[in-house]
């Protein structure tokens, strides 16, 4: 039997869809798209073509595509980032500070 007990807060759930995001500190009104990987109840785990400064806070749009799964619209602050070690996209892990209407 395995001894395992989970350290995070909130349980990790797989979700594959498309997350739309924009740095909020900058003029620039694009946003970028990325693949979300996961969601929890205090953060997310997304595949972006470009990097991220850490501890940067990016808006974004979570709008999976059912009638089943809200979309999700937030401020995040970014906590990880990492290249890929398989691909050309760098991991980005943020914490989500607020839900936005």
């Amino acid at each position: 039997m395995t001894d395992y007990s989970e350290k995070r807060s909130y349980r990790r759930v797989k979700v594959e869809c498309a997350i739309y995001y924009k740095m909020t500190d900058t003029e620039v009104e694009e946003e970028d798209v990325g693949q979300l990987e996961n969601l929890s109840g205090r953060g997310l785990m997304f595949i972006a073509e470009k990097g991220v400064p850490m501890s940067s806070e990016l808006e974004i749009r979570v709008e999976p595509g059912n009638d089943l799964t809200p979309p999700l619209h937030a401020l995040v602050q970014v906590v990880r980032m990492e290249k890929q070690r398989r691909g050309q996209g760098y991991e980005i892990g943020a914490v989500i500070r607020e839900t936005l209407g």
